[in-house]
């Protein structure tokens, strides 16, 4: 569905330069009928995402499958105009902005990214985004170790709630570089970081904890408490967060008394749709004190000679052409377009429009919680409140009720024994304001069926 910009004035201006007096004379050698199609079938006053998805449902055709799978990776109605703009030629093939008075539509752009993603977490400074979430920790880890000055062996503490991708690739990036990765137990009731065994996994190698919100499992941490403790340690904290959820809770950089030193996470669930896997982008905000240490580049705004606003590369503390062996990071992937569109995201929808998305998605979840576990053999796994996803208990085979499912056309989660084995028989699930009523009914009553098939061919089979 194409975002159309041109104003009424706009129009009237082309069709005086084409020298017609309406659009209808431009396509005048069409006959009548030809021209006019009914629209009595759509409802008026339906907005753009009721549309788009009544446009889907009839044209099923196209195999497309009602989803319930998050891990990482979220389905947000995304308005039209987002990629209409951002893949306008300026933006679509725009190369990085090194040459300022050629690019300063790009790094307008940039600085109100930057602008928006430090006031949505609350934090002094943003970078201009990374590669992806997982590689976006990895730095803001490299980060941390850099601020902390420790020379030698340097451990990060770990938590098993964040995500089990996102670890793998910390792991895989700082292994070489004599920090450990400390792994920090869950407690099995809530989901949450367990704070005992926390206290006991501290040593004098520490520089920093990470901190997710909400966590792999949906579920939210005691967010406060564990940035207060890692302040009296005297190590950092990092914040990995999810951009939605922080229009409505606390963000991270008033968590605590001071809050955290840094913040990152994946930008996928602001206008970017699910792509198999991507292109999607990394953030990484700071407290200023730190800027000197952060990776990726800065765009600040000035004014020239004639008083004239400007905007130009303020920091490139990563760049190879400029640090070379000294340079805070080489992973040099830049998501421009990506940002552009989060940035146009953000700004059509604004505070309170963002702050609705995360409302809607947390009052789909509840719902969904509630009718899954309406179901006979359906438990909630943990008791701790939660936001975006959930955790479900059933008692069959998982790989078999996801198989099922599917023939039900529906992708009905993320079996967590692959990444967990103790959670075995567990379902982690989502909902985003995409979802409707009639969508959770469905997969309650998929569910349900499936479940009692199962137990049914279980006790035929004795």
């Amino acid at each position: 569905m194409p975002f159309i910009p041109h104003t009424e004035q706009d129009v009237k201006e082309m069709l005086e330069v084409v020298g017609v007096k309406s659009i209808d004379d431009l396509f005048d050698e069409f006959p009548e009928a030809l021209r006019h199609a009914s629209l009595e079938a759509v409802p008026s006053g339906v907005s753009e995402m009721e549309l788009g998805r009544q446009m889907r449902e009839r044209a099923q055709q196209d195999g497309g499958m009602l989803c319930f799978i998050g891990a990482g990776a979220y389905e947000h109605h995304i308005p039209a105009a987002v990629w209409e703009v951002a893949t306008r030629g300026e933006f679509y093939t725009a190369y990085t902005p090194y040459q300022a008075e050629a690019s300063q539509g790009s790094l307008q752009l940039i600085y109100e990214y930057q602008t928006m993603m430090a006031s949505l977490m609350a934090l002094e400074v943003s970078n201009a985004s990374l590669y992806d979430g997982a590689s976006a920790l990895a730095e803001a880890v490299l980060m941390a170790v850099r601020i902390a000055g420790k020379k030698g062996k340097s451990a990060i503490l770990m938590p098993r709630t964040v995500h089990p991708h996102y670890r793998d690739t910390v792991q895989t990036i700082v292994a070489q570089q004599d920090i450990s990765l400390i792994d920090v137990p869950y407690e099995t009731t809530s989901g949450r970081v367990d704070q005992t065994e926390l206290q006991k996994l501290f040593n004098e190698n520490v520089v920093a904890l990470v901190i997710p919100q909400p966590n792999f499992f949906g579920v939210l941490e005691e967010v406060d408490s564990l940035c207060d403790w890692a302040r009296e340690k005297n190590i950092l904290s990092i914040g990995v967060v999810n951009p939605v959820a922080m229009a409505l809770f606390k963000p991270p950089g008033q968590w605590g008394k001071e809050g955290v030193d840094i913040a990152c996470g994946e930008g996928q669930p602001l206008g970017i749709p699910l792509a198999s896997g991507g292109p999607y982008y990394g953030f990484l905000c700071a407290k200023k004190s730190h800027v000197r240490q952060m990776p990726g580049r800065i765009v600040g705004r000035t004014v020239d000679t004639e008083g004239k606003q400007g905007f130009v590369l303020t920091l490139q503390a990563r760049e190879q052409h400029i640090r070379r062996a000294k340079a805070t990071s080489n992973i040099c992937t830049n998501q421009g377009l990506m940002v552009t569109a989060s940035t146009i995201y953000m700004s059509l929808l604004g505070p309170q429009g963002l702050r609705n998305v995360a409302l809607a998605s947390h009052q789909q979840t509840r719902e969904l919680m509630k009718a899954l576990t309406a179901v006979q053999g359906v438990e909630a796994v943990f008791n701790a409140p939660y936001f975006h996803e959930i955790v479900v208990r059933v008692k069959q085979p998982v790989t078999q009720v996801l198989r099922e499912l599917a023939q039900h056309g529906i992708q009905g989660g993320y079996a967590l024994e692959q990444t967990y084995p103790e959670l075995k028989g567990c379902l982690l699930l989502c909902a985003t304001e995409t979802k409707t009523q009639q969508d959770i009914n469905r997969i309650a009553q998929a569910m349900s069926e499936v479940t009692t098939a199962n137990v049914t061919t279980r006790a035929g089979a004795m």
